[in-house]
């Protein structure tokens, strides 16, 4: 039994969260967003369980590479494209879409004359105002990269903003700019992140407010991971399965008198007689060192509460209330419970910070199934 923390990656969740994508969206082509090592789930493994997306989204170059590297022969997109010529023409080499968002990319495509052409994916700035060509730009976008040797075929694309919050109106104005820039249009297009998956669903259907001939492509990230990435509604309650158990086990359990202050700055006071737990892991592991005193801690099957500063590798667990703690008893950081959205709320953060936030010295371990 090792008492350094851990990071479980479970198989089967991740594949039952891709089933619910599929669900949530009949007849789309997934594209799996496996970014940031897979949201901290890691890169290459999470590739090989997924076999069965349709393709995979990567932020970087170097992570496409990574994967083409590893024998993975699935499509690939990366989501932030290529700056550089000879970035083009690895891209290229190695049949790997990259997105064009900017005018300077069009001109390093003309350029490049690649050994094979790339297929492209033009991101549209439909309302979000980051990544994306205006809406004004794009015909003459899609007439260079049709014309330009270099190039395999286009899929259109944008990114929504708010797709989180039901309420917000922001969604149905880019989805409304995103359907009037397509008309007609003849090919793919994709605009559907997890959220929109979920509870949007003008965003994976044909012929409402998106009118094209080829296929929608949805680009599930969070969910996949067993996350909710709406406001208001846990994994649980939308089918989703933690694909990640973070976790340590107890490497102390003391006595604390009531009055008595623990850890750095002594912030926090025992109100009564306590127990106090001691697990191993902190803020170098990747727990939110501003997690405050009374986050959900999983000990056993049972519940304790963080207790005072995270510290470097340790946190303090107050067990007052689970009767036979002891050293060595399984620790949930996050994961079955406390969930990774819980830990987040408490600290003030969002679950991917906390997801990709694992330090490379937690080990990882690959549950069976």
């Amino acid at each position: 039994m090792t008492l350094a923390p851990v990071a479980v990656i479970r198989p089967a969740a991740l594949r039952s969260n891709l089933q619910q994508v599929r669900l949530a969206a009949p007849g789309c082509p997934v594209l799996a967003v496996i970014k940031a090592n897979a949201y901290g789930h890691g890169l290459i493994q999470v590739a090989r369980i997924l076999e069965s997306a349709d393709a995979f989204a990567v932020a970087r170059l170097e992570e496409a590479v990574q994967l083409r590297e590893a024998g993975i022969r699935k499509r690939l997109v990366i989501l932030g494209g290529c700056m550089a010529v000879e970035e083009m023409r690895t891209a290229a080499d190695l049949a790997i879409d990259i997105v064009v968002h900017a005018p300077e990319q069009l001109v390093l495509l003309e350029q490049s004359g690649g050994t094979a052409p790339v297929w492209c994916w033009l991101k549209v700035d439909t309302g979000m105002s980051r990544l994306g060509l205006p809406a004004s730009a794009v015909p003459d976008a899609i007439t260079r990269l049709n014309q330009c040797p270099a190039v395999s075929g286009v899929t259109l694309m944008s990114h929504l903003a708010c797709a989180d919050d039901r309420q917000d109106a922001a969604t149905s104005e880019q989805l409304e700019n995103f359907g009037a820039l397509l008309k007609n249009w003849r090919g793919d297009v994709s605009i559907a992140n997890s959220a929109a998956i979920l509870q949007w669903p003008d965003a994976v259907r044909n012929n409402g407010i998106l009118h094209y001939a080829g296929r929608n492509w949805v680009r599930p990230g969070l969910m996949l991971f067993g996350a909710s990435p709406i406001r208001s509604r846990s994994a649980a309650e939308l089918g989703l399965r933690p694909a990640m158990s973070f976790e340590t086990r107890l490497i102390s359990v003391k006595p604390v008198r009531k009055g008595q202050r623990v850890g750095y700055g002594g912030h926090w006071v025992a109100r009564r007689d306590s127990v106090l737990g001691l697990a191993a892991a902190g803020y170098a592991d990747g727990y939110p060192w501003h997690a405050p005193s009374g986050t959900p801690v999983g000990i056993g099957n049972a519940f304790g509460t963080l207790v005072g500063r995270v510290s470097m590798d340790m946190i303090g667990v107050d067990v007052s209330d689970i009767p036979g703690a002891a050293i060595g008893d399984r620790v949930v950081l996050w994961g079955d419970g406390p969930s990774v959205e819980d830990v987040a709320a408490a600290a003030n953060t969002i679950p991917w910070t906390l997801m990709t936030g694992i330090n490379r010295r937690v080990a990882v371990r690959l549950e069976a199934g």
